[in-house]
């Protein structure tokens, strides 16, 4: 878990800006540090330096690009992270082992194996069926309390229960649970899948770890269903929604889920996959 309200600060400020020339002092500056103290704690929090983390975060934000924007060019994509075009391809199979346009043409499959439960193939709905449970809505900010980790999504689940236990005294009946989530597993590591677990709070909570979830125009899936299908329904989302509305992925906010109804013996889900949308 990511304790230091300095980096987690620093995380949103590389998210948000991932597209423009960053440097270690910037970030540094931006959280009111030396660059060398900073340098220090970042890399004891994340595991990685921040240039080391703004470089694979760059990386893994043009595969999901290049897999989910099928019309434009290659170069185009590069581009917009500072990258030439052979600078891109020689970073690119470094990181991957295989160059973009084999990536694209992988990434592009309906079906495989599934990245958590391995005994599970997965495949994406049609656009017919992923449509029917879509709407478009303007969905409202959410201040949370959040807890942040890098790690793989499948392991969410354990860490929820310790979660409500540290923060019971906060939950009402009108208490919210949602989960933020920053990476697809299809293109990132599990190690290094970022996500916040979250529960809605009131003005009047003073803790440190409080956030805001913005909100704003977003293609809201209703998901019912077991836990291992979840990926399933992103990766429809992803690959076959998208492409067939023209809608492509807001950067500038986070991809959440609002939770309605968990049965934890069965696996059994009803939440709302709430993915930030722009034309």
């Amino acid at each position: 878990m990511i304790t230091n309200q300095a980096v987690n600060q620093a995380i949103d400020y590389i998210l948000l800006h991932i597209e423009d020339d960053l440097s270690l002092e910037m970030v540094a500056d931006h959280c009111h540090f030396s660059k060398y103290y900073f340098s220090r704690i970042f890399k004891e929090q994340t595991g990685e330096s921040v240039y080391g983390f703004i470089k694979r975060t760059r990386l893994q934000q043009s595969a999901f690009r290049l897999k989910t924007e099928k019309g434009r060019a290659i170069t185009e994509i590069s581009a917009d992270y500072g990258y030439s075009s052979s600078n891109y391809s020689s970073a690119f199979r470094t990181h991957y082992h295989m160059t973009p346009i084999c990536f694209r043409r992988k990434s592009s499959r309906l079906s495989m194996e599934h990245p958590f439960f391995h005994q599970e193939s997965w495949k994406a709905e049609s656009f017919e069926e992923c449509s029917r449970k879509i709407t478009m809505r303007e969905m409202p900010d959410y201040r949370v309390i959040y807890e942040r980790r890098f790690g793989s999504y499948e392991a969410l689940c354990e860490q929820w229960e310790r979660f409500i236990q540290r923060y019971q005294e906060h939950i009402t009946e009108k208490t919210l649970f949602l989960e933020r989530t920053y990476d697809d597993p299809a293109v990132t590591k599990e190690e290094h899948c970022l996500s916040d677990i979250c529960m809605s709070v009131g003005e009047n909570c003073l803790l440190e770890n409080v956030s805001v979830i913005q909100g704003g125009k977003c293609a809201v899936y209703g998901f019912k269903g077991s836990i291992k299908h979840i990926y399933a329904a992103y990766q429809t989302i992803f690959l076959v929604w998208m492409s067939r509305t023209g809608y492509v992925l807001d950067g500038s906010r986070s991809l959440f889920d609002v939770y309605h109804t968990v049965e934890e013996g069965s696996g059994y889900l009803e939440m709302d996959i709430c993915v930030p949308v722009k034309e």
